[in-house]
């Protein structure tokens, strides 16, 4: 995150992300502004709050990628939710707080990787000495201390064994071992709103009442060092730590992704009890102003999450939101609509373009895939029109096009002969003109 000021996040952006300019150097900026302030020295540091961000624009125009490989970058405990999902207090559904919840059990999971990677190589070194136990579990201690020569012997043995399991000889052999067996019974639990965690508290009580037993299990050398890795990595990692650390993520970089907040805006028009979109505006704000939430591992304060909302506002506008909500998104910016260029762009130029991702997909059964530029721009050409004329579903229309092009190639490409094919123009028009023109045909097929 040091290293990355603005233009260079810009510039790591548009690796995958096509066009958008004023979105991503929004990003970039909030971003580079969580660094500046935890580089801020005093109480200075807690006054600076997040500038929260509303990209406005219809589905398939960059919205969710711009958020995702963001957090990528930052590496940053990264949540995307629908807005529509939940409910204000007193309904049955998912209450707004679950969003933190998640976001902390994915920084956990983050943490926890990093951590074993790091412990990697120790857990190996002390699995592949429990590996040499199971292997000589004759020569006990007190057996090898009665003689040099049994001492020497042993030494020897270990040394064989060691070298044979190193060359991998012993990958099929069969060895038994204690494995952790939980005892905690299945249950399931019907919680109270705000009580998601109940169930995983309860079985964490019942399994500190009834600790899992060992039993004995036999399995190859290959899948009992994978165990034994495992289960020294736990040893050696300090989970308290590994929460603290979590938790300050979280606090500190954690980036929410609110998709379709345009649909919580407005009442449902109805009349008597029923859930009130407005209801969920107001339990969404104490979360994106600051507050307090409990989780499983221990209190998370929001204040500084970055939440990053979406939308498409065909219906409402950013101004229907209640006003303390519009508050606390004071960067707003309107992302642009697809043009025929950028279709052709996004088909070719980011790193996960749709063509590369065919090409691979194909090149798994011998096929070589190749485009003609004229077929590729034909196929840009299609799709704008096919948005214009039905539903605009931006970049998303491609995927539709392309699996429809190559429908034929997918289906009986398979295990056959290496062979190369090459994309016209022709070909395209011949594959996908008739259904575009016909507005009814583009309606339920593209």
């Amino acid at each position: 995150m040091k290293a990355l000021t603005p233009r260079q996040i810009v510039r790591e952006l548009n690796q995958y992300i096509v066009g958008q300019k004023q979105a991503k150097r929004a990003v970039a900026i909030a971003l580079r502004n969580r660094w500046r302030r935890q580089q801020v020295q005093g109480n200075m540091r807690d006054e600076i709050l997040p500038n929260n961000i509303i990209l406005i624009g219809s589905t398939g125009v960059g919205k969710t990628e711009i958020a995702r490989r963001l957090a990528n970058l930052a590496n940053a405990p990264f949540l995307k939710v629908e807005a529509s999902k939940f409910t204000e207090v007193g309904y049955v559904g998912r209450d707004v707080e679950s969003i933190i919840r998640d976001l902390t059990n994915i920084a956990v999971n983050m943490v926890k990787k990093e951590k074993e990677a790091e412990v990697l190589s120790r857990a190996t070194v002390r699995a592949k000495q429990r590996l040499l136990g199971l292997l000589l579990p004759i020569d006990k201690l007190k057996d090898r201390k009665q003689s040099q020569e049994a001492e020497e012997r042993y030494t020897r043995n270990c040394n064989r064994l060691s070298d044979k399991l190193d060359k991998g000889e012993f990958e099929e052999k069969e060895v038994e071992l204690s494995v952790k067996e939980d005892n905690t019974p299945m249950m399931q639990v019907f919680s109270p709103m705000g009580m998601e965690d109940l169930g995983f508290n309860l079985k964490e009580m019942l399994s500190n009442v009834m600790p899992g037993s060992e039993k004995r299990r036999r399995m190859k050398i290959r899948e009992a060092r994978q165990y034994l890795i495992e289960s020294e990595a736990q040893k050696l990692i300090d989970q308290d730590e590994l929460i603290k650390i979590a938790k300050d993520r979280v606090e500190n970089n954690g980036i929410v992704f609110l998709d379709e907040i345009d649909k919580v805006i407005g009442n449902n028009g109805s009349q008597g009890p029923d859930v009130s979109r407005e209801g969920v505006q107001r339990d969404l704000l104490p979360i994106i102003e600051g507050s307090t939430v409990p989780t499983k591992f221990g209190a998370v304060n929001t204040d500084h999450v970055l939440f990053i909302a979406a939308g498409a506002f065909h219906i409402a506008t950013p101004s229907d939101m209640i006003p303390e909500l519009q508050g606390r998104f004071p960067i707003r910016v309107e992302m642009d609509k697809l043009s025929t260029d950028d279709f052709i762009k996004i088909l070719t130029h980011p790193k996960s373009a749709l063509i590369k991702q065919y090409s691979a997909l194909l090149g798994a059964e011998k096929v070589k895939l190749t485009f003609d530029k004229e077929a590729i721009k034909a196929i840009a050409k299609i799709a704008t029109e096919v948005n214009n004329k039905t539903e605009n579903i931006g970049a998303r229309r491609l995927h539709t096009i392309m699996t429809k092009l190559l429908d034929d190639y997918l289906f009986e490409q398979s295990g056959k002969q290496a062979i190369s094919i090459n994309i016209t123009k022709k070909i395209v028009e011949e594959k996908l003109t008739d259904i575009a023109q016909d507005q009814d045909l583009s309606r339920y097929i593209l």
